[in-house]
């Protein structure tokens, strides 16, 4: 194996690891459509930008304990877009709460993966 600096390292599978840095990757933008399906094994952090009412379906390759954010941001020109979620997303006093429908608008869903059926969401809205 050739690593890029001297100092680089490789993790093992089955290893506890400590790390020096945060473990980064991009942010997956998401395809709108009338469907919006993540793939979780894209990545951890997703964007999209609604240009009309949506649905948030159970994603593929949902892995238990996964944990990330989906950024979701109204069009610029109309706002009021909607977004439903599948049965999987579970919202605090059982809820999904209503995005900010200001165009332009930005709202975070932060997400944990309890189980490959069972995701709990925190909304941060009309984050500006």
């Amino acid at each position: 194996i050739t690593l890029p600096h001297a100092t680089t390292t490789v993790a093992g599978f089955g290893v506890i690891h400590s790390f020096t840095i945060a473990p980064r990757g991009t942010v997956v933008a998401l395809t709108d459509g009338a469907t919006i399906t993540p793939d979780f094994s894209a990545g951890n952090n997703f964007s999209v930008s609604l240009n009309g009412n949506r649905t948030l379906p159970h994603p593929t390759n949902l892995t238990a304990c996964q944990s990330g954010v989906i950024v979701v941001t109204q069009d610029a020109t109309t706002g009021s877009r909607t977004l439903a979620f599948g049965s999987e997303y579970k919202f605090a006093g059982g809820t999904a709460p209503t995005l900010t429908t200001t165009a332009g608008a930005v709202d975070v869903l932060a997400y944990y993966a309890e189980s490959a059926t069972r995701i709990t969401v925190t909304a941060i809205l009309n984050v500006s």
